[in-house]
């Protein structure tokens, strides 16, 4: 079945929001009915924010998407993200779905507030307040920053060097690139394995045991 008729209206959409909010609105769709995940934007309206293409790569949040039951997807509206130059953005993600409810697509909204937050953070310091945002997630502009950026995050969740982690560390931060979708990125094993310091026979074992005791 052609899906042409969903992504063409999603497009026309995209260039509506764009238009309506100015070029610091990001609008990106992610094609995710095939099997080339590393080049699956189809269509960008004001890349200039994440400095992303047509035919560049996922985010972490498709990454997560491709890993999940279809039947669990839920739109994510309004969350923070940063860009690889350190510009703070809300995001909204919305799932293209065919006349059979399967995801087929992804919409990604990226406003650039980094202005307004700069603002915000001089008005709080006047102010004497706390600050009020979290900690935004990295928006990658390739698949290999992407990796870079998942590797940097399993080590911050053990909280020390992958050179100084014991096994059961190891498999803990590995699991995490697996949950999050990193061996979906080809020829990602090799760093992985060149990142802990183990062998490709190793990193299968754990993974062989991280997915056996999913199940």
């Amino acid at each position: 079945m052609s899906h042409e008729n969903e992504f063409e209206f999603a497009k026309r959409v995209a260039k509506g929001i764009a238009g309506q909010f100015g070029h610091n609105c990001e609008v990106v769709i992610h094609d995710l009915r095939g099997n080339d995940t590393e080049h699956s934007i189809i269509h960008i309206e004001n890349g200039h924010v994440t400095g992303r293409s047509i035919g560049d790569g996922p985010s972490h949040i498709v990454l997560e998407s491709l890993r999940e039951d279809p039947e669990m997807l839920q739109d994510r509206v309004s969350y923070l993200t940063r860009t690889s130059d350190g510009r703070v953005l809300k995001s909204t993600t919305l799932f293209i779905r065919d006349r059979d409810d399967k995801v087929i697509g992804l919409m990604g909204i990226n406003y650039d507030i980094s202005m307004l937050i700069s603002v915000e953070e001089s008005l709080r310091g006047f102010t004497g307040q706390d600050k009020l945002y979290t900690e935004p997630e990295a928006i990658s502009r390739n698949v290999a920053d992407l990796l870079d950026d998942l590797l940097e995050h399993s080590v911050r969740i053990i909280g020390k060097p992958a050179a100084m982690m014991s096994k059961d560390e190891k498999v803990r931060a590995i699991r995490f690139l697996d949950e999050s979708g990193a061996f979906l990125i080809t020829k990602s094993g090799p760093k992985v394995c060149q990142f802990f310091g183990i062998s490709t026979y190793t990193l299968y074992s754990y993974l062989d045991e991280i997915r056996n005791s999913a199940e």
